[in-house]
């Protein structure tokens, strides 16, 4: 099965497609094989070899390594290194990396006789992403089959997670602990169950610029100004509209209430990043912009400095008693009301008081960042059901430095009445206190690659508030929101939501 191999034996996809016409052409029918193939097992090989028994070459793709989102640490191996593991199998006539996250352009390349797969994949309800019914469809739109190999199946998920040291101890124990009390089906039915909820999302709309620049050393004629040279700009839907896309992929209606300026091309921008459940209420302010975060950063996305633009009394009576309005009509209407609170002047008292009196449910998040920073603080609300806070956050509401944070964490949630509070703690992971039942849980890290910070916390504020407003034990909450923040902290800023299909592979591979 292994020997030595031709460099042209792996190629790029297109050269792939005229490989397998090569081969229609004298006569010999191609199959397909599509995979990760992150750790080449003995499932793989058994695989891949009755796989081949299906016609006369075999081709084989793996997905290329930015779309793989499986857990932590993956890939392991580097798509080169993957490839070059299959090229070595003489059972494998060809091998290609494919730049999406199905196996869809491969197919449309090759024109396989006979797409495979494993006998996993049988049922396609078992199929987290979806994935496989629209494969199937392309196999047959290039006029072929699919079949599916018997045979003992083997998780490399699972081989990875208990041989190859991709969590800590401390990870490990979490997990096994979380898979003793729950297995991955009950999670995924019980997020799944979320579907019908009604959420309104209340805080400000951020337009995030990150401009991209290649640093040139320091000026001529000054020993501390950084001289670099501009390459280009990309905008991202921060704020409460990257809260409200986070929810949009798990539940069927989200409503939100947001300031925005009257720059009609900023406007657009930002209804479009929208998702299409996602029922915008933006009012206008009288003269204050929307507010732009403008961040100079370089190609590993280090942040250089950054610039606001914004009024930071953006309120006036008119525009203040408008939102009033709005929300005690309207807010009774939602399961629940998620307030990302960024200290940047949208949210009045007023509306607070709005808020706290008519939210079935609240979950609270107010942010600390350099635009509110020593005057923004949790305080400011009578009452929430879920906290959601960093430590610098409680410890700032708390003017305490020294006190154990549990405890101040829990002054707080019992000053505002609060069922849960939740303590993020950046690479030290998360905590979530259940007042109700005086119990702690703790979820370590769960992503060790961190891309982007920004808008971590929005994706746990998201998720987590979700699972509790939807009745999930906290326990469950607080993975699904670790597992979200895991997520988002390797993407950058808020160029993707977290999707279902992510959230659902990621605890997949997380509870192998």
């Amino acid at each position: 099965m292994v020997g030595d191999y031709p460099n042209n034996k792996i190629v790029n996809l297109e050269e792939l497609g005229q490989q397998a016409q090569r081969y229609r052409s004298e006569g010999l029918s191609v199959v397909l094989c599509h995979g990760t193939f992150d750790l080449i097992h003995p499932g793989h090989i058994r695989h891949l070899a009755k796989s081949r028994e299906f016609g006369d070459r075999l081709l084989v793709t793996i997905t290329a390594d930015r779309f793989i989102k499986k857990g932590p640490g993956r890939p392991v191996f580097s798509a080169a290194l993957r490839a070059e593991s299959l090229a070595a199998l003489a059972v494998v006539d060809g091998v290609a990396i494919v730049e999406d996250v199905t196996a869809i352009p491969a197919i449309r390349a090759v024109r396989p006789r006979v797409y495979a797969k494993g006998s996993d994949y049988v049922d396609p309800k078992g199929d987290v992403t979806g994935n496989i019914g629209r494969e199937q469809a392309a196999v047959h739109e290039v006029g072929g089959e699919i079949r599916f190999t018997d045979g003992v199946t083997f998780s490399s998920s699972r081989l990875i997670n208990q041989h190859l040291d991709i969590f800590t101890p401390e990870t490990q124990a979490y997990l096994n602990d979380l898979k003793n009390a729950y297995n991955e089906k009950t999670i995924l039915e019980s997020i799944r169950g979320l579907g019908h909820r009604r959420i309104l999302v209340i805080g400000e709309a951020i337009i995030d610029e990150y401009c991209s620049t290649i640093p040139l050393g320091l000026t001529g004629k000054s020993n501390t100004v950084l001289a670099c040279r501009y390459i280009e700009t990309e905008q991202f839907a921060g704020g409460s509209l990257a809260v409200a896309n986070h929810l949009a992929g798990f539940v069927s209606h989200v409503g939100l209430v947001a300031g925005i300026g009257r720059d009609e091309r900023q406007n657009s921008f930002m209804k479009k990043a929208l998702a299409d459940n996602v029922n915008e209420n933006f009012f206008y302010y009288d003269t204050a912009p929307t507010l732009v975060k403008r961040r100079f950063v370089d190609s590993d996305i280090v942040k250089l400095f950054e610039v606001y633009y914004q009024d930071p009394n953006p309120l006036t009576p008119r525009f203040e008693a408008e939102v009033c309005q709005w929300i005690a009509e309207n807010a009774g209407n939602y399961d629940a009301v998620i307030v990302a609170d960024y200290g940047n002047g949208l949210i009045s008292p007023a509306m607070v008081e709005m808020i706290c009196r008519h939210a079935r449910f609240l979950a609270v998040n107010t942010q600390i960042n350099s635009g509110n920073h020593c005057h923004h603080v949790i305080n400011r609300y009578p009452r929430a059901d879920f906290i959601s806070l960093n430590e610098c956050e409680v410890r700032l509401a708390t003017h305490n430095r020294h006190a154990p944070m549990e405890k101040l964490a829990k002054d707080i949630a019992q000053r505002l009445s609060a069922r849960w509070i939740a303590v993020t703690r950046g690479m030290k992971g998360a905590v979530l206190l259940d007042l109700t039942s005086g119990r702690t849980h703790d979820a370590p890290p769960l992503s060790t690659r961190v891309v982007d910070r920004i808008g971590a916390g929005d994706a746990f504020l998201a998720l987590t508030g979700l699972c509790l407003a939807g009745g999930l034990p906290p326990e469950v909450a607080l993975f699904v929101g670790s597992t979200a923040a895991a997520i988002d902290v390797q993407i950058v800023c808020n160029r993707e939501s977290i999707h279902p299909i992510s959230l659902y592979k990621y605890i997949t591979t997380l509870m192998k």
